[in-house]
């Protein structure tokens, strides 16, 4: 059972390290997961931070946002959430409530403010 949860690991490790992302175009294939729906987002945080996010949802029911966190473009994947949509990358929470979102980082503890807080879409 050890051995297949690593391969599955393994699997899905190799399939994001494949994924075609660039920054200017925010373009994302998987071959094997056709997007569905692809949409940007502009947000303007507490403390006049702007960043981009890029979301997509695919024809098999999972969701990803692409967020700048530190200078570098990390994949979130969608997560269980009591209201709004929570999506996960590395120690990190991408949390958004209707236009509103907020960015926490786990190693900051678990009732820690987020590191990006009242971020909301520009229309």
């Amino acid at each position: 059972m050890k051995s297949s949860i690593l391969a599955r690991c393994a699997a899905a490790a190799a399939l994001f390290a494949g994924a075609a992302v660039s920054a200017s175009a925010a373009s994302l294939t998987f071959a094997d997961i056709p997007a569905a729906k692809r949409q940007s987002s502009t947000y303007t945080c507490s403390g006049g931070k702007t960043l981009k996010v890029s979301y997509w949802n695919t024809a098999n029911g999972q969701s990803f946002a692409l967020v700048p966190v530190n200078g570098r473009l990390l994949l979130f994947v969608n997560t269980l959430a009591a209201s709004g949509a929570k999506y996960q990358a590395d120690r990190y929470t991408w949390w958004t409530k209707g236009p509103r979102a907020d960015l926490y980082d786990a190693a900051a503890g678990e009732n820690a403010t987020p590191i990006l807080a009242g971020c909301v879409t520009l229309r």
